[in-house]
């Protein structure tokens, strides 16, 4: 069976499906203003089988962490893995809920969303930090899929039994805000922001209470990796495009961010895409880093 690891087009998932293939495809819509209307998209079209991944039950953790709304509870026995608006759960809080809509490690998983891959990228992170490298992303999203004729079911997700997956060594990187902080100004580092220009110049701040971005961070917004088509650009294309943005900096020094750690994934399967390698995601992002005073801003 074919491994995909980073994109899927629509016609090799219908192809994927159609040969029986151990498989699970996972909508990850949503919409960080209307947290309801994920699964409001999901209920009215979803390809057949999928199952809906929540941003904010199923790929956050539920009761915040430092930097985040929200308190910790006692009873709380598994960390958040970060901090910031949408903190990354546990690894193994998150290996319970992939068992408990009955993912097992032998199964390929496809993720897609309607939002240009904002959020599917999110589970296709958290996958690969899982140890499970065989996730992509549906490249041009639900769009693509039914302009290459592919149904799709209104109503709930469908049934599953319960698997066990097991959790494997991490297989991306996840930095924290103590290491980007130690990290600035250093060779070793590069942070790439993926918010739009205006909210990293520090123009505008509609999520968060302080505006501006982390001191020598490069701004890429992730709209820059989706072309015309919906679809990403040709690898060529964002190889040519992060080298720019880069001009001379070492690819494997590249820690990205955004503002909770969900659209700054687009950017880092961008940079595998163009060839780039493996790079690290601070998932606290702005939302945590400005949680503290202390930590140094910078605008313009």
């Amino acid at each position: 069976m074919t491994t995909y690891t980073t994109l899927i087009s629509a016609t090799e998932l219908q192809a994927l499906m159609a040969s029986g293939a151990p498989l699970m495809v996972f909508d990850c819509s949503s919409d960080l203003m209307q947290p309801s209307a994920g699964r409001q998209q999901y209920a009215t079209a979803h390809i057949p089988g999928a199952v809906f991944a929540d941003l904010n039950e199923n790929l956050s953790a539920k009761h915040g962490a430092p930097g985040a709304t929200g308190t910790l509870t006692a009873q709380e026995a598994d960390m958040p893995a970060s901090g910031g608006r949408h903190p990354l759960p546990s690894r193994e809080r998150f290996a319970m809920w992939l068992s408990s809509v009955g993912f097992a490690n032998g199964m390929q998983a496809v993720v897609y969303d309607r939002q240009g891959a904002n959020y599917c990228g999110r589970l296709w992170w958290m996958l690969k930090w899982a140890g499970h490298d065989a996730v992509a992303v549906l490249d041009g999203g639900l769009q693509a899929w039914q302009a290459a004729g592919g149904a799709v079911h209104a109503g709930d997700a469908p049934a599953h039994f319960q698997s066990n997956f097991t959790l494997g060594a991490p297989l991306r990187q996840l930095a924290t805000a103590d290491q980007v902080l130690a990290g600035l100004g250093q060779a070793g580092q590069t942070v790439i922001d993926a918010r739009a220009a205006p909210r990293f110049r520090g123009e505008v701040e509609p999520l968060d209470p302080v505006a501006g971005h982390i001191p020598g961070a490069l701004n890429r917004p992730f709209v820059q990796n989706i072309g015309e088509d919906g679809r990403f650009k040709p690898a060529h294309v964002l190889r040519a495009e992060f080298d720019a943005l880069l001009a001379g900096r070492d690819a494997r020094t590249v820690v990205h961010q955004c503002g909770s750690g969900v659209s700054a994934v687009p950017n880092l399967l961008a940079m595998e895409i163009a060839g780039l390698g493996p790079t690290a995601l601070f998932a606290g992002s702005w939302s945590e880093w400005c949680s503290d005073p202390a930590r140094p801003v910078e605008r313009g």
